[in-house]
């Protein structure tokens, strides 16, 4: 039985994977201190007895008794919005040390068990791009002193740290660049596009774009991603991998798509850009394509649907919303 542990088990994206290495038939170690993560994300598993949970900081030493053969490493402030309550703007600190501290960390971790290591890196790598689409090779346009840049450059470093290892030690490695992904477990609070419409159409608020609404974003829903990974980490690809949709729509476009899903009358207000915030953002995945056989195969209206539910319970367990008659 394969042993695998992932820091930030308890994220949006992390605890999905967990789900998918159990139902894989692995012995899953999740390493979260629940910053941003959520505990409801794993309650599912207590009973579970191939689950392990160790509630601490990545950056601190990670210490377990069983052999690893994988080492995901998910654990890092994922939300770009300087109004939420959890977004690495707000954790600049947090986000840079979970980008180097718990990289080095982890990768030290997966050398001492010979086990194979698995980075999350994310689309921000190619920050506000002069190329669309993106490809592997882009350098990107990206900011070192801009207020973003603890995400561009701690996830930067973390690429940087994790090709390092696998050329001086030989540690088998795999990095994946992960675009916008949604879907089940997000946090209503998190300041992410797709949370924040769908909560305020559901609510009847209105509903903020920031900008103009005319940059691009390409949603991957999540079943989709925790697929990309697995065959990622079953993979002998070494270079970045993008993982995410090629369906490129603007932010007003989807913020139409939201009001039309839930039957919301909510108004669209537009509020000053962040700085920095991308112009475009579109995956080009022909190397998943070629490499892995790898393609998102969730229709972005279904994605939608789903999610939808999932905040709409969310609201009426939180006596935000009544419950649908």
């Amino acid at each position: 039985m394969p042993v695998t542990l992932i820091t930030g088990g308890g994220g949006f994206i992390g605890s999905h994977l967990v789900d998918a290495l159990l139902a894989e038939g692995h012995h899953v170690i999740a390493v979260d201190n629940f910053i941003t993560g959520r505990r409801e994300n794993l309650s599912h598993l207590e009973r579970e007895p191939r689950f392990e949970l160790i509630e601490q900081d990545a950056c601190e030493p990670i210490v377990v008794t069983a052999q690893l053969d994988n080492v995901l490493h998910f654990a890092s402030p994922a939300s770009p919005s300087a109004v939420s309550p959890v977004g690495y703007l707000r954790m600049p600190i947090t986000t840079l040390k979970a980008g180097s501290h718990a990289t080095i960390n982890t990768l030290e971790l997966a050398r001492e068990h010979g086990a194979r290591f698995l980075l999350a890196s994310t689309s921000e790598i190619y920050g506000d791009p002069l190329v669309t689409p993106q490809p592997e090779d882009y350098p990107g346009n990206v900011s070192p002193t801009a207020p973003r840049s603890c995400y561009d450059e701690a996830k930067r470093f973390a690429e940087a740290a994790t090709m390092a290892y696998r050329r001086q030690y030989g540690l088998e490695t795999r990095i994946a660049r992960i675009f916008n992904t949604y879907g089940p477990r997000m946090r209503r609070d998190d300041g992410r596009v797709l949370p924040n419409f769908i909560c305020q159409a559901l609510c009847g608020k209105p509903i903020t774009i920031y900008g103009t609404g005319r940059q691009t974003r390409s949603f991957c829903y999540v079943d989709d991603l925790v697929d990309g990974l697995l065959r990622l980490l079953k993979s002998d690809y070494a270079e970045p991998v993008n993982l995410g949709d090629p369906d490129e729509i603007t932010i007003e476009q989807l913020a139409r798509e939201v009001l039309e899903l839930t039957g919301s009358n909510s108004e669209l207000v537009y509020e000053p850009a962040p700085e920095g915030d991308p112009q475009r953002r579109q995956p080009d995945i022909t190397r998943a394509r070629t490499v892995l056989g790898w393609q998102p195969r969730t229709a972005r209206r279904d994605g939608l649907l789903r999610t939808i539910e999932f905040f709409r319970s969310e609201l009426v367990l939180a006596g935000q919303l009544c419950p649908p008659s």
